[in-house]
C-alpha cells in the first residue's frame, strides 16, 4: 500500500495525502479549488463531541507562476478560510483547534504575497488609523473597529500566528514530520516521504484553462434600458452555482455588481464581451466578491470602479498584496469614482445609495434607482449583511464596554429593510451573514434570496424567490436600439473622417445574430458580407498556427480580404451569442472607394496585424483599439552598436527586426530579439531609466507613446510584469550573477549626501551578511544590526528634511515608505532577538524588497527633481 496518495483534481490542481503524518496537501489553488475538492469527495462532514465540521486540506503548495494563460494561479483565501472556519482550526473551543496551523508552501515572493492577501481578506483595514485614512471620522472609525473586533473574537491576529510558511529554495525542504519537498523546475516539484517519491507538475498547456466546478448554458441577452441580470446566487462553497452577483443593464451600458471567481465564464455565457463592461459596483473584498476583479485587468479600457472610499481602501490593500504591486497601481487600472456612504449619488441618471454594512471587512450594500413614470424604479443588492440576532448581540448597555448602541442597531435595521421593486438579499446565516426571517416584513415588491449553497427551506420560500443564472428582471422596458449606437461608435473609431451620409449607408444594414460556436467566416470562403461585431466574443483561427486569437465586441471581420479582393485568410467563429452589423461586400467597397480609404485602411490593417501577433497586444483587445493604436505607431531605424541612453522613456518600443542588449554597468541583463519590447521603465512612477540599451545588429523598431498605452489595462499589466521581471534580474544575485550588495554607478541618484548614505548602508548590510554567514558572536551581529538600523533612520530623517526644504511633491509617499520600512526593521530585529533560524533569509528578503527596491524606484524620482533645483 502506498504511503503517498496523489489524486488529480482538475487542470493544474492535485491532492497529495500522507495519512501517517496527517498531511493533506492541496497542490495548486486557483479559483474554486475547494469546490473541486468537494466534488471529488475529498471534503467530508465529520462529527466530534456533537460538533459537525468538515475535513479538508491542511497545507497548500503554491504555483511558482502568479498567472498562467491569463488566469491567476494562487487564490488561497478560501482554502485557508475553509481550514479556519469550516474545519474549525481557528474557532475557539473547537475539537479541531489543536494549535496546528495551516501551512503555505512556495517561492518567497508568492508566499509573502499570499500571506498579505489572506490577512487583508480576513480583516480588511486593520486599525482605526487605516479606517480614518479612508475618509472616516474618528468617532465612526472607532465604532467600525469595535464591530470588526466583535467578528474577530476580540483581536486582530498577525498572519504569522495564523499560518506557517515554508519558503522553497534550491535545496530540499521539510514540510512536516519527515515529508520533504524540492523544486526541480518551474512549477514542477518532488515530494518525498520515507522510501516513496512523487512528482507534481502545476504547469498548464498553452490553450488550457483552469476548470470551473459548474456548467453554465448560453443566454441571448439584449441590451436594455434598466434590467437586472442574475449572475450568481451561491456562495464560496456552492459547487453548482456562481457566487452572489448581478449585472445592471442601464441605458445600454453594462455594470457588474461584484466580481466573484470565474467571472469570465459568467459573462461569456451571457454573450457579454469583457470590453463591453462600463463599470463595477463593489461591495467588499472577500474573494467570492473580489477574485474576478483581476479579470477586469484584461480589458482594453479602464473600467469604472464605484464604491465608497472605505471599501476602496480595503480592496486596494488586498489587490496590491495579491499582485505584489504598490497600492497606487490600482488607480492606473481602473477609473475610480468614490461614492458617499449613506446618501444618494448621481451617475449619469442612475442614482446609487451605498450603505455601510457590519462585516469582518469593510462592506457596503447598494440601492439603485432611476426615474420612471410617477416615481422611481428601484433595485437593492444586499450582499454580506449581518443577521439582526448577531447585530443585537453587539449592543452594549454599558458605555464602558465595547459595542454598538440601540440607536445604531435601528439605523442598520432601517437601511436593510428599505422597500424596492426588486431586492436581492444574502441569507447565508452564521456569524457574518443574514437570515431570511429578518426580511419577513420587508415591503419590497419582489425578494430574491441568495448567498447560500443549499436549497431554500419551506419557511424561506414563503419570504423570497430564487433566481437561476441568466434570469432577467426588467425594471424599465426598452424603446431604443442600443445596438445601433454601438455600431455608430465603432464605425467612428475605424473611420473618423467618413462623411455622415456614407456612415449612414453603412449603418443602414441588418443586425444579425449568431449562435454560440458558429462559423461566421470560413478560411478560403468568398466573402459576400463583412461583419462589425457589436456584442460577444469571436475566435480567430489560422490553419498554420496552434494559437487561437480571441476578439471582443467592436471587431471588423473580413475587411482586409475584401479590400484585397481575396478569399478569407482565416476562420472566424463565435464563442457565445454574437450580434453583428452585416454589411454587404459591394456596399462596403463603394464607401471605401468614395472616400479614397483603401490605402489608409490597408496601411492601418498591416500595422494592426503586426500588433495583434505581438504578445503584448494579442489578448482581449478589440480591433477598434488596435486600429487607434496603429494610427499612433511610428517606425524607428537604428544601426548596429548604437547606445540608447535616456533619462526617461516616453514611448514603448517593439523590436520588429534586430537584437538589443539591456546593460547595467556593462553587464548584459537580457538580450532582446524580434517581438520583444522595452521602454516600460518609469511609465507609471516617473522614475528615470536605470539601464542602457545597445543594438547588436541593425534594428527596426515600432514606437507607441506611453500616454496611449497607459489607458489599456491588459497591456499595462503585461508591461508591469515585464518591468518587475527585469527588476528581479537586478535584485536577485542568482539571476544577475553579481552579489546583491555590490554598488553600481547606475544606483546613484546624483545627490551626493544621499548617495553617500546609500553606499554606507550597502557596506554595513554586506558586513552584516558576512557576520551571519561566518557565525560571528551574537553581540557583534546585534551591534552591526543596531548600527544599520540607527544609520538608516538617520538617513530617512535627513532625506525627508531635504525633500521638505525643496517642496518635493511626493514627500508624503516617501514618508509612508519610510514608516513601513521602520516597521520592517523592527520585525527583522525581533526575529533575530527571538533566535528565528532562517535569519539570513529574512535579512536578504528585507534588503532586497525594501531597501534596494526603494532606492531603484522611489529615491530615483527625487534625484531628477533635486537636480533640476540645482541640488547635486
Amino acid at each position: 500500500m502506498h504511503k503517498i496518495k496523489k489524486i488529480p483534481i482538475s487542470k493544474g490542481v492535485f491532492w497529495v495525502e500522507i495519512p501517517e503524518v496527517d498531511l493533506k496537501l492541496l497542490c495548486g489553488c486557483p479559483a474554486d479549488s475547494v469546490k473541486h475538492l468537494t466534488k471529488k469527495g475529498l471534503i467530508q462532514q465529520k462529527e466530534v463531541n456533537g460538533i459537525v465540521f468538515e475535513t479538508g486540506p491542511n497545507a497548500i503548495l503554491l504555483s511558482d507562476l502568479a498567472v498562467q494563460n491569463g488566469q491567476f494561479t494562487n487564490l488561497s483565501e478560501f482554502p485557508i478560510l475553509h481550514m479556519f472556519y469550516k474545519q474549525g482550526m481557528l474557532l475557539p473551543n473547537h475539537p479541531n483547534n489543536t494549535g496546528r496551523k495551516p501551512i503555505i508552501i512556495g517561492g518567497e515572493e508568492q508566499v509573502v504575497s499570499q500571506l498579505n492577501y489572506i490577512y487583508r481578506g480576513n480583516y480588511g483595514l486593520q486599525s482605526e488609523e487605516e479606517i480614518i485614512q479612508a475618509g472616516i471620522n474618528q468617532e465612526t472609525a472607532a465604532l467600525m473597529m469595535t464591530i470588526k473586533l466583535k467578528f474577530a473574537f476580540g483581536q486582530i491576529t498577525e498572519i504569522d500566528d495564523l499560518i506557517e510558511a515554508v519558503f522553497l529554495e534550491k535545496k530540499q525542504m521539510e514540510i512536516i514530520n519527515g515529508v520533504y519537498i524540492r523544486r526541480i523546475d518551474i512549477n514542477i516539484f518532488e515530494i518525498e516521504y520515507q522510501d516513496e517519491l512523487i512528482t507534481i507538475n502545476l504547469n498548464l498547456n498553452q490553450n488550457d484553462e483552469y476548470q470551473v466546478s459548474y456548467a453554465l448554458s448560453f443566454h441571448k441577452v439584449s441590451r436594455d434600458y434598466f434590467t437586472i441580470i442574475h449572475t450568481g446566487e451561491g456562495n464560496g462553497w456552492d459547487i453548482n452555482r456562481p457566487c452572489m452577483s448581478s449585472i445592471i443593464m442601464y441605458q445600454g451600458n453594462i455594470y457588474l455588481i461584484d466580481a466573484g471567481p470565474n467571472l469570465i465564464h459568467s459573462i461569456k455565457a451571457l454573450g457579454i464581451s469583457l470590453n463591453e463592461i462600463t463599470g463595477i459596483f463593489h461591495t467588499h473584498c472577500h474573494d467570492d466578491h473580489f477574485a474576478g476583479l483581476t479579470t477586469l485587468l484584461q480589458a482594453d479600457h479602464k473600467i469604472k470602479y464605484y464604491s465608497s472610499s472605505l471599501v476602496r481602501h480595503s480592496v486596494i490593500k488586498k489587490f496590491s498584496s495579491l499582485l505584489n504591486y504598490k497600492e497606487n497601481t490600482f488607480n492606473h487600472f481602473f477609473e475610480i469614482i468614490d461614492l458617499e456612504l449613506n446618501q444618494w449619488n448621481y451617475i449619469d441618471g442612475l442614482e446609487i445609495l451605498p450603505v455601510f454594512s457590519p462585516h469582518p471587512v469593510e462592506t457596503n450594500i447598494f440601492y439603485f434607482r432611476t426615474l420612471y413614470e410617477k416615481g422611481y424604479a428601484t433595485y437593492g443588492h444586499l450582499a454580506d449583511v449581518v443577521s439582526f440576532d448577531v447585530l443585537k448581540r453587539m449592543i452594549s448597555k454599558n458605555k464602558d464596554e465595547p459595542g454598538i448602541s440601540e440607536e445604531y442597531f435601528h439605523k442598520i435595521h432601517h437601511y436593510y429593510l428599505l422597500p424596492c421593486d426588486l431586492k436581492k438579499i444574502d441569507i447565508g446565516g452564521g456569524l457574518i451573514h443574514g437570515q431570511a426571517i429578518d426580511y419577513k416584513q420587508d415591503k419590497s415588491t419582489r425578494i430574491i434570496l441568495s448567498h447560500i449553497d443549499t436549497p431554500l427551506t419551506k419557511d424561506q420560500k414563503e419570504i423570497g424567490s430564487s433566481a437561476g443564472f441568466g434570469m432577467i428582471n426588467t425594471l424599465i422596458p426598452t424603446h431604443h436600439n442600443y445596438l445601433m449606437e454601438y455600431a455608430r461608435k465603432y464605425l467612428t473609431t475605424y473611420f473618423p473622417n467618413i462623411p455622415d451620409y456614407l456612415e449612414n449607408i453603412l449603418l443602414n444594414n441588418q443586425i444579425v445574430s449568431f449562435n454560440p460556436e458558429t462559423i461566421i467566416i470560413k478560411e478560403d470562403q468568398i466573402l459576400e458580407n463583412i461583419y462589425l461585431t457589436l456584442t460577444g466574443d469571436i475566435e480567430k483561427i489560422r490553419a498554420d498556427s496552434d494559437h487561437i486569437i480571441r476578439m471582443s465586441a467592436g471587431s471588423f471581420l473580413g475587411v482586409r480580404s475584401s479590400i484585397n479582393r481575396t478569399t478569407a485568410t482565416v476562420t472566424y467563429r463565435s464563442i457565445n451569442y454574437v450580434f453583428a452589423l452585416q454589411i454587404p461586400f459591394h456596399t462596403f467597397m463603394e464607401c471605401v472607394q468614395q472616400c479614397n480609404l483603401k490605402e489608409i485602411v490597408e496601411k492601418q490593417w498591416n500595422i494592426r496585424m503586426y500588433l495583434e501577433r505581438n504578445w503584448l497586444f494579442s489578448e482581449s483587445i478589440s480591433n477598434s483599439i488596435l486600429v487607434t493604436l496603429s494610427r499612433l505607431c511610428y517606425e524607428k531605424k537604428l544601426k548596429k552598436a548604437e547606445i540608447i541612453e535616456t533619462e526617461y522613456f516616453e514611448d514603448i518600443f517593439l523590436i520588429k527586426k534586430g537584437k538589443i542588449e539591456i546593460l547595467l554597468d556593462n553587464m548584459v541583463l537580457e538580450t532582446l530579439t524580434e517581438g520583444d519590447i522595452f521602454g516600460e521603465e518609469g511609465m507609471l512612477d516617473n522614475a528615470p531609466s536605470l539601464c542602457k540599451y545597445k543594438t547588436t545588429t541593425n534594428c527596426s523598431l515600432i514606437g507607441i507613446p506611453h500616454q496611449n498605452i497607459k489607458e489599456i489595462p491588459i497591456v499595462l499589466w503585461k508591461l508591469l510584469e515585464t518591468s518587475n521581471r527585469r527588476m528581479k534580474k537586478i535584485l536577485n544575485p542568482s539571476l544577475s550573477e553579481k552579489a546583491m550588495f555590490i554598488w553600481h554607478n547606475e544606483y546613484n541618484i546624483n545627490v551626493m549626501t544621499m548617495d553617500m548614505y546609500h553606499r554606507k548602508i550597502f557596506n554595513q548590510a554586506h558586513k552584516l551578511l558576512k557576520f551571519i554567514d561566518t557565525g560571528k558572536k551574537d553581540q557583534i551581529i546585534k551591534e552591526t544590526l543596531g548600527f544599520l538600523m540607527e544609520y538608516t533612520i538617520k538617513h530617512f530623517h535627513d532625506e525627508e528634511k531635504l525633500l521638505s526644504e525643496y517642496q518635493f511633491p511626493d514627500l508624503d509617499v516617501q514618508h509612508k515608505c519610510h514608516q513601513e520600512f521602520k516597521i520592517k526593521l523592527d520585525e527583522l530585529k525581533n526575529k533575530y532577538s527571538n533566535n528565528e533560524q532562517d535569519i539570513k533569509h529574512y535579512f536578504l528578503v528585507f534588503f532586497k524588497n525594501w531597501f534596494l527596491n526603494h532606492i531603484l524606484t522611489e529615491d530615483r524620482k527625487y534625484g531628477i527633481y533635486l537636480n533640476d533645483k540645482g541640488v547635486y
